[in-house]
């Protein structure tokens, strides 16, 4: 994988040295060395790294450096001279070199030896190195169907499905679900329409029939590895995300970006190939939107999310490409991680411009398995979750985990994008302000659903800024009014007398049940 910079620019990087040894031998003092980490509960590959640019680099000197690399890793004797198939190849597999985007996220990721690596390491344009580890997809299966009626009209522009899974109707309802509501999805009649979700998983099973021709295949990031979903985890998210059935945006498109094999693990390296190429294909979605509007006046594009429901441990390079895209302006949803542990210990579900999701179970628990702490930004229903399965072209399955309470959030911000501009919507963003915790929130949370039934539902309005014209809302905005609509004290702990400390109570709300009305 190279770029035809590093080729124009070779007889330049030529005049560096390129004994493999000679940076380490002139700068042998660790500390003058770019710093190497591996998280303590990481599962890292052998000899494979992630090397992180200065934020100040150039693409060209991205490119003069991977030439150097190249030449370094061409004359390291511990590959040049070692008999063929005893070693793979090694050297540079992934380049990351944003072209379409503001991603300000420039590196490489590649095998070498300890001489190598050492000469990276005294590079004075990278800024760290990190250990390549294994990630995995973040569920923990169980069970199959259920049914499903057309979407009724409940009000204007507010659908109604009948039948829904259960972790549908918990998002449109404030209180807890009971007999008459465990089954019942409000939804605004545009949820997801003209916002792209990038599902950066194990593939998507793209010629589905719930997901109605919107899904496609976008990238298939691991080597040698084929365009398609042979584990079914990534097909669930996608199916959770915008499915017509099981989908929280039914209108939205979906993206396969592969980044996990069949048995749901793969590289870190991969993974951060993954966002990057989501990230500049929602840069050039956004150009293109622009060019549309300077020739006919508007456009359908209203925005690009993407989830990534997967996880390992402590990654700096993987929380630092997540942070990227969003700063570029992709919405971004993580998974908290399974291990009932501190998501804060845990990669990208400690990226903090991520929207990080604990999950939640029918009875409005924290799900016993679901990662805690202030790195969690709001829970959702991830407990037997019924969604779409790559078994067949209308097949489904029902399984459990914060891998299935992303998607949720995914799909929520994809609905809130695209409503973007109506009362639905029902909040007016600031960038520094939301207050999530309203007083009448509480206290209508509490009431009896007859109470509840007269009184208006909070909307949860500032005093601070109103949201900016319709298309234009950041991602911190939006991550900032999702969690300001989120219900506030309704979860408990099986396992506790309340929710493990720093965890915030908020259970993911889509606030379909306001009446609508058009600005």
């Amino acid at each position: 994988m190279r770029v035809a910079a590093v080729a124009l620019l070779l007889p330049l990087a030529l005049a560096t040295p390129i004994n493999p040894h000679s940076a380490a031998t002139d700068n042998d003092a660790e500390s003058i060395l770019a710093p190497l980490s591996a998280s303590d509960n990481a599962e890292v590959i052998d000899d494979s790294y992630v090397v992180v640019m200065k934020k100040d680099i150039k693409p060209e000197q991205l490119a003069m450096h991977l030439a150097v690399v190249d030449q370094w890793h061409a004359l390291d004797p511990v590959y040049s001279f070692a008999s063929s198939g005893e070693l793979d190849d090694g050297g540079v597999n992934h380049v990351y070199m944003p072209q379409e985007s503001d991603l300000d996220y420039f590196g490489y990721a590649g095998k070498f030896s300890e001489a190598t690596l050492a000469s990276i390491r005294s590079h004075p344009d990278v800024a760290y190195v990190e250990r390549d580890q294994i990630m995995y997809t973040q569920e923990v299966p169980a069970g199959v169907d259920d049914a499903f009626a057309p979407p009724l009209n409940a009000s204007p522009h507010i659908l109604t499905e009948r039948m829904a899974p259960w972790g549908l109707a918990r998002i449109s309802h404030r209180p807890q679900l009971h007999l008459s509501t465990f089954s019942t999805y409000f939804y605004h009649e545009e949820g997801g329409d003209g916002v792209t979700a990038y599902v950066i998983d194990t593939g998507i099973n793209v010629d589905h029939i719930e997901f109605e021709g919107r899904a496609k295949w976008g990238k298939t990031i691991p080597k040698n590895d084929v365009d398609k979903d042979g584990n079914g985890h990534g097909t669930h998210c996608a199916g959770t995300i915008a499915s017509k059935k099981y989908g929280v945006a039914k209108a939205a498109e979906v993206v396969a970006v592969k980044v996990l094999g069949s048995n749901g693990s793969g590289s870190m390296s991969d993974v951060v190939a993954g966002v990057v190429w989501a990230a500049e294909q929602a840069a050039k979605a956004k150009k293109e939107a622009e060019l549309e509007v300077k020739k006919t006046g508007k456009t359908k594009h209203k925005g690009s999310v993407a989830n990534m429901s997967l996880g390992g441990g402590k990654a700096q390079a993987l929380d630092d490409a997540v942070n990227a895209a969003v700063e570029a302006g992709l919405h971004f949803a993580v998974a908290a991680g399974n291990d009932n542990k501190d998501a804060c210990d845990y990669s990208p579900a400690r990226a903090e411009a991520a929207v990080t999701v604990g999950a939640s179970t029918l009875g409005d628990e924290r799900a016993y398995f679901s990662n805690h702490g202030k790195c969690v930004d709001v829970f959702a229903p991830g407990l037997n979750i019924l969604s779409t399965w790559n078994g067949g072209n209308d097949t489904s399955n029902t399984i459990s985990g914060t891998s299935m309470a992303s998607p949720h959030i995914c799909g929520l911000l994809a609905y809130l994008l695209s409503i973007e501009g109506t009362t639905t919507f029902g909040i007016r963003a600031s960038e520094d302000s939301v207050d999530s915790a309203s007083i009448y929130a509480k206290a209508w949370s509490l009431l009896p659903k007859l109470a509840q039934s007269v009184l208006p539902a909070p909307s949860f309005e500032t005093d601070f800024a109103p949201v900016p014209k319709k298309g234009t809302i950041t991602p911190k905005q939006l991550k900032k009014a999702l969690i300001a609509l989120a219900s506030p004290g309704m979860l408990t702990d099986a396992q506790k007398a309340s929710l493990p400390a720093g965890t915030p109570n908020l259970l993911a709300f889509n606030n379909a049940t306001l009446p609508e009305k058009r600005k």
